[in-house]
């Protein structure tokens, strides 16, 4: 079977979230199994940057060409490969659409996502590279579904090609004015409630979820959630409609890339069954965040977007409470204001204890992961998650909110089975209880090395989320 996994970012080349992390790991674990297996992705300034500092080889396979778009910018191909494998990776370039410092930077989202949409399939023709599956990711791919059963419908080339649409967070979904629809060169006739029209706009996700032959989340629990009122953002009716194509297959994380005893992201290395390391681990992000070395007290990291869906009102409610506890507390991230200046506050008013490093360092993310005791993910909607999944493979127990992918990989501990500790009404009151159950535990030593252990023996791996995709390529092909 040929694939072709399609995502705006993918890592290492391009990584903003945790879309990037499964466009990089899904294909890797698809071709481990047999699997031929591309990736297409835009060719952003960050990729190109990679590209030289990762030293991968870079070819151009087609020079510029005509998308028959409303816009007289070009496109060309360039191919290179995901690092340590042959997997090729076909760049999409365009110094107009392309060519912003950040990977989302364009002036217009939407052209972006449209000329890089229409730029894949015509890459494809034009390579004489047919694919029996396209794998589209979220709204900036939404389209493409939309073209293969309109503006491609009768061409032979895309005759026998499925399309499975993935939705990994249904809280964006590309919604712009219908004037984009003469700038796509997408028929009239598309737009209307039974396709692309949503409110009087033209909504990208709703596309892909209405045209592509298999939709899925990434986990069970939000599959379930959003053909609901509570998770649905207004297209819940549009999911029920698409009921009996739609599935959840949980995510994976890179086992490979992840590893507590090879990582090369953490001073120290450690295992299962020699947790020196992590230890080790701890003691050096204490000293590197400013913290007070105590080997004995709990630390508790965060690493989050901090933004409202990540729960981060019911952490700022009880924060102040818990550093009252004896506690230490870290945190990474940047987002709304008042949850950087609030976080802020906090570090200054409890000096050794909190820790807050406003932005983003993949490195420092990883060596808090590894160096930490307890992680918080209290989200008020996930549809997976893979902090808790990185947390969990290096032995930090998650503190979660039962939602989504988290629902599907926390296990409460009960002193023998479970793997962290979480909570279900959306309420700081039960986010503070489960810390301190998860703190009870803390000082429990033979429950807190079978805790560790269940955790770090959770499968999280790619393994496991490969042939579900391959069961949903199979169904799109039949489904086709």
């Amino acid at each position: 079977m040929r694939v072709a996994v399609v995502s705006f970012e993918v890592y290492p080349l391009a990584k903003v979230g945790g879309l990037a992390d499964v466009a990089g790991a899904l294909p890797k674990a698809l071709k481990k199994k047999g699997t031929d297996v591309s990736i297409f992705m835009p060719f952003h300034k960050k990729a190109k940057d990679n590209v030289k500092k990762l030293e991968l080889p870079l070819e151009k396979v087609l020079d510029e060409f005509d998308l028959g778009l409303d816009t007289t910018e070009k496109a060309c191909l360039f191919k290179t490969i995901l690092p340590k494998t042959d997997i090729p990776v076909y760049l999409v370039d365009n110094a107009h659409y392309f060519s912003s410092e950040d990977v989302y930077g364009s002036p217009d989202g939407g052209e972006q996502a449209i000329f890089f949409t229409k730029a894949v399939l015509e890459a494809m023709k034009k390579m004489e590279k047919p694919f029996d599956v396209i794998h589209a990711n979220d709204w900036q791919t939404g389209l493409l579904p939309v073209y293969l059963k309109s503006v491609y419908a009768n061409d032979p080339f895309f005759a026998h090609t499925a399309s499975v649409y993935t939705i990994h967070n249904l809280g964006y979904q590309g919604i712009f004015d219908r004037s984009y629809m003469g700038f796509a060169k997408l028929p009239d006739y598309l737009f209307n409630i039974d396709g692309v029209e949503f409110y009087g706009n033209l909504n990208f996700m709703k596309g892909g979820i209405v045209f592509s032959d298999i939709v899925n989340t990434v986990s069970p629990t939000y599959a379930q959630e959003i053909t609901t009122a509570e998770y649905g953002e207004k297209l819940e009716g549009v999911l029920q409609s698409r009921s009996e194509v739609l599935y959840g297959v949980l995510n994976g994380i890179d086992y490979e890339e992840n590893d507590p005893s090879s990582d090369k992201r953490i001073p120290y290395h450690y295992s299962v069954d020699n947790m020196d390391g992590k230890w080790k681990d701890k003691e050096e992000l204490q000293k590197e965040m400013g913290l007070d070395v105590k080997p004995n007290v709990p630390l508790v990291g965060l690493i989050s977007r901090l933004v409202d869906q990540k729960g981060l009102d019911l952490i700022d409610d009880v924060m102040k409470y818990v550093m009252n506890c004896n506690v230490q507390f870290v945190l990474l991230g940047t987002g709304d204001k008042k949850y950087e200046d609030s976080f802020s506050n906090l570090a200054r008013e409890f000096p050794g204890k909190a820790s807050v490093k406003i932005g983003f360092d993949i490195n420092l993310a990883q060596r808090i992961y590894a160096g930490c005791d307890f992680f918080l993910m209290p989200s008020r909607y996930e549809p997976c998650g893979l902090g808790q999944m990185y947390s969990l493979r290096y032995g930090t127990i998650p503190i979660v909110r039962y939602t989504g992918g988290l629902a599907d990989t926390v296990e409460e501990f009960d002193g023998v089975k479970g793997n962290g500790f979480g909570f279900k009404p959306y309420d700081s009151a039960y986010l503070a209880r489960s810390i301190l159950k998860a703190l009870y535990f803390y000082h429990r030593k033979d429950e807190m090395k079978t805790l560790i252990r269940n955790a770090m023996t959770t499968d999280l791996s790619w393994e496991r989320s490969a042939d579900e995709y391959l069961k949903l390529y199979e169904l799109a092909l039949k489904n086709h």
